[in-house]
């Protein structure tokens, strides 16, 4: 396609068509402008639509129309690598390198300069990368991991300093630590080394007794999740939740008598002031409602959260039993893991959450609004916490 002809030329030949003497046809001056004829006509037409004279796209606007066509591919290009960026990065065990996924849009026609200015990379770095995959360093790294991997394979019960002198004798000079890290790294322990616990440190001492626990005829151990009156036994537990900002720790106090929450904390971290923070919470409700709470059973499971200084010290100083299950005994606090199942399937695992204070908002608006104020149960007579609650306790208080 031919390059267009200057805009100040084709004002110019335009403006001498116009004023061309009778008897000079347009053809004449196309030709003495070296130009063809229907192309100034087409010329002196988009000049009168331009000047109003005529119906039509102007160029102004044809400029303002190719410009937004431009920003709106733009748009989408930039759209298409968030979404692409996004779907990559939420692949679970796969190493997170960018550098292929701008390789991969480039090659459906979306513009490096695009891709790197939305990801935040930089393309000087980036063309770096495409010319050269894998550094030096990366290399010796790689030669350095197979020779450790065949002297651990060789004798698994080398710690990562025989290790590393075995490497040497293979020609990868390395220091300790380099050994280490890279032993660590793939988890390649020695035999009669002490490996890192799967589940951490085992749950210390309960620093209650069971005080649920009922042995049936048969010996056999169970609990007992009932109670005939408010405050008589309460549940408690921790559970956790993925944000984009970092989990969610939320701490609920469950009354056994009609299954409400009446008390609950959610914070950043999983302390024993977010155990003792949702205590206060339950006693701060229940004598606001008039209720003694003096005597009521709390039941938790071995958590390091509950076995507190601080938590202990919160239970005596609202007169409150404490009392603890077994070590993982999902079971032993059953009727607690119920609430937090309907709480994972009814708000957590309903989509991704972005911020803590979204998960917070949806958890909260849950609880009151759905939980304890629509949600009827079985075990209550199809009637909802707030409504088995304000039903059987109502007598009782005009009889005080």
């Amino acid at each position: 396609m031919p390059a267009p002809y200057p805009r100040e030329f084709r004002d110019d030949v335009v403006r001498v068509a116009r004023a061309r003497e009778s008897g000079v046809t347009l053809a004449q001056i196309a030709k003495d402008f070296g130009i063809h004829e229907m192309t100034l006509s087409n010329w002196m037409k988009q000049a009168e639509i331009d000047e109003g004279a005529q119906p039509g796209m102007t160029r102004s606007d044809s400029a303002e129309l190719c410009d937004l066509r431009r920003r709106n591919r733009l748009l989408e290009q930039e759209n298409e690598v968030v979404r692409r960026a996004a779907a990559y990065l939420s692949q679970a065990h796969l190493p997170k390198r960018l550098y292929p996924l701008v390789s991969e849009l480039h090659r459906d026609r979306i513009p490096v300069t695009v891709a790197c200015r939305v990801l935040k990379l930089c393309r000087q770095a980036y063309y770096r990368w495409l010319d050269q995959p894998v550094t030096e360093a990366e290399w010796v790294q790689a030669h350095r991991a197979n020779a450790l991997f065949d002297a651990h394979a060789d004798d698994p019960g080398f710690g990562y300093r025989f290790l590393a002198d075995e490497a040497a004798d293979h020609g990868y000079r390395m220091v300790p630590r380099t050994a280490w890290r890279i032993c660590s790294s793939k988890q390649w322990w020695s035999a009669f080394g002490k490996r890192p616990g799967r589940h951490g440190k085992r749950p210390g001492p309960p620093v209650h007794d069971d005080l649920l626990a009922v042995t049936d005829q048969q010996g056999v151990v169970r609990h007992e999740f009932t109670a005939t009156a408010p405050n008589q036994v309460w549940l408690t537990d921790i559970t956790e939740h993925r944000t984009g900002e970092g989990k969610l720790y939320l701490c609920a106090v469950k009354d056994v008598y009609s299954g409400r929450i009446v008390g609950y904390s959610l914070s950043e971290r999983m302390r024993s002031t977010l155990a003792v923070a949702a205590l206060n919470s339950a006693v701060a409700l229940r004598r606001a409602e008039g209720m003694p709470v003096a005597g009521c059973i709390v039941h938790s499971d071995r958590g390091s959260q509950f076995r507190a200084r601080k938590y202990v010290r919160a239970l005596r100083s609202h007169d409150l039993l404490g009392s603890m299950g077994g070590v993982g005994a999902a079971g032993d606090n059953a009727a607690m893991e119920s609430f937090f199942a309907l709480l994972q399937k009814n708000v957590l695992n309903r989509h991704a959450w972005d911020t803590r204070e979204q998960l917070r908002t949806a958890i909260v608006a849950w609880t009151e609004r759905t939980y304890h104020r629509r949600r009827r149960q079985e075990r209550l007579g199809r009637l909802t916490p707030i409504e088995f609650e304000t039903i059987m306790t109502t007598p009782a208080t005009q009889a005080a």
